[in-house]
């Protein structure tokens, strides 16, 4: 599949870094590390299948968007950086335990190579259910969204992907295939070879999340990238690009060179 892409900077004689976002998310959402990358190399930012203005596509699997992800990588050179979150990170693991060729290095924030017990579907349901009719402004669909969704802040990040420009508005995220594969999402594929990729990988976690904190986390993480990089930062949760983004983007930047 041929994904939506936002391209910006020059190579500068170096591979590009490829940015993978999370779940419900869109090209945009790494957009301030996108700004501090850029300056020094060519940077891919993709809307993932079903999200964004990318296709849809009944197979919402880690191994299609790898796939994916592999294609962006072939049309640039065939070799990159990349930096996924959460789903984008999952995404980008897949893809270099199968093809670690195409990877230079590895940046995994907040997500572990791990299933996960927790679900999403809360807030795919609150989207499908919300009332579009007669909806101009997001400041209306933020109103009638709070009756599912209390967290403001989680309201505002589910709006970005309402095209309220569309008649009628319509949700740009294929909700019904990520509703079906809400559990693939959390999951992870048990049939990836632990160790294929022995390049260098960072994973930055929020301090405060949940997601790739020491024990069997980390040890999942050290059991299929064994030269990986844990770091924890202070104060943060899941989102923590978006609660940290300085700290977060020296230390991307640091690491890719």
């Amino acid at each position: 599949m041929k994904l939506n892409t936002i391209i910006s900077g020059e190579d500068h004689g170096l591979p590009p870094v490829l940015l993978a976002h999370g779940l419900f998310g869109s090209a945009k959402n790494l957009g301030g590390l996108a700004r501090r990358l850029d300056d020094h190399r060519k940077v891919i930012s993709v809307d993932m299948r079903n999200h964004g203005d990318s296709p849809h596509d009944t197979d919402h699997s880690y191994p299609a968007l790898a796939r994916d992800l592999a294609g962006v990588i072939a049309e640039h050179g065939g070799i990159a950086d990349i930096v996924g979150h959460s789903m984008g990170g999952k995404a980008a693991m897949a893809l270099a335990l199968n093809h670690p060729e195409m990877l230079r290095r590895l940046v995994v924030l907040d997500i572990s190579p791990i299933a996960y017990r927790h679900s999403q579907q809360e807030y795919v349901e609150a989207m499908q259910g919300l009332d579009l009719a007669g909806v101009k402004l997001r400041s209306e669909a933020d109103r009638r969204l709070a009756e599912t969704v209390d967290d403001p802040g989680v309201r505002a990040f589910l709006l970005q992907s309402l095209d309220l420009k569309a008649e009628p508005p319509r949700w740009k995220l294929n909700l019904p295939v990520l509703s079906e594969q809400m559990g693939l999402l959390t999951g992870w594929p048990e049939d990836l070879p632990t160790g294929a990729f022995t390049g260098p990988a960072l994973f930055l976690a929020g301090a405060a999340s949940d997601y790739a904190r020491a024990g069997r986390n980390a040890d999942a993480i050290h059991a299929y990238f064994p030269q990986a990089e844990l770091r924890y930062i202070a104060g943060c949760g899941h989102w923590l690009h978006a609660e940290e983004p300085k700290l977060v983007a020296d230390a991307v930047a640091d690491f890719l060179g």
